[in-house]
């Protein structure tokens, strides 16, 4: 497979390191000194895209992707008001397109724990749910992409819920995200259920970027060839 990185900072080269080593070919490493590379008759010699930039970025960087026809994995966060039109545009010129706000087989799984521990909970509203997130700092966005999706499953299913919000102190109908930027953390989320009696808690930490980088690969594999819009879901069959 020929693939075409879109971003190569630390996540960029952790991506490189383990596709390369499973046979694979990366044909560009486009960054902020090589934006020519995104030019359609460039990017048409890659077989699938691998998109890890900014929030500023991104969103032009996936449709450069479509108007080459390739298919793009996109794992940067900060960006999502735009989700819906990258979306629409994506079936509007029947492109290939999957996002993940983490790509790690861990924390998709992790993702399917906290949202049947939302259900359990839900009931049970002697307990109050609050999250944390830690990341390096070099972290562009907070809360964490993430911890976003964690607080948008429990949102779906904590009806006394209404919001997140990025803030220690908030209101009952508010969860509250607690980000903290701690070097050289590359990612834990805890959610927790505190009542008087006891506390539940889940957490996921992660040790390296390989993780995510492994399961960005597993997934520009398994879109390669395949239209439409999919998730980290699809990818495992969860």
């Amino acid at each position: 497979m020929k693939i075409a990185l879109i971003g190569y900072g630390k996540m960029g080269k952790a991506i490189e390191a383990i596709a390369t080593a499973k046979g694979h070919e990366i044909i560009h490493r486009i960054d902020v000194n090589s934006p020519h590379l995104l030019e359609k008759e460039h990017l048409q010699q890659a077989d699938v895209a691998i998109e890890f930039t900014t929030p500023e970025t991104a969103y032009d960087n996936i449709l450069k992707c479509f108007e080459a026809n390739v298919p793009v994995v996109c794992g940067t966060t900060g960006w999502l008001d735009k989700l819906p039109d990258i979306k629409a545009r994506c079936l509007e010129k029947h492109q290939a397109f999957l996002y993940a706000s983490n790509f790690s087989i861990g924390v998709n799984i992790f993702f399917e724990i906290n949202k049947r521990l939302a259900e359990l909970m839900a009931s049970q509203t002697q307990y109050d749910v609050r999250m944390e997130e830690i990341h390096h700092t070099q972290k562009k966005d907070a809360p964490s992409g993430t911890a976003i999706t964690l607080a948008e499953q429990i949102l779906e299913r904590q009806y006394k819920k209404t919001r997140w919000v990025n803030k220690e102190r908030c209101k009952p109908e508010e969860l509250s995200i607690v980000s903290k930027r701690i070097d050289p953390a590359p990612g834990t989320h805890i959610v927790t259920y505190a009542s008087d009696i006891d506390d539940i808690t889940i957490t996921h930490t992660a040790h390296s970027r390989e993780g995510f980088a492994a399961g960005a690969v597993v997934a520009a594999a398994w879109l390669n060839g395949k239209k439409g819009i999919f998730t980290m879901k699809d990818v495992l069959n969860l």
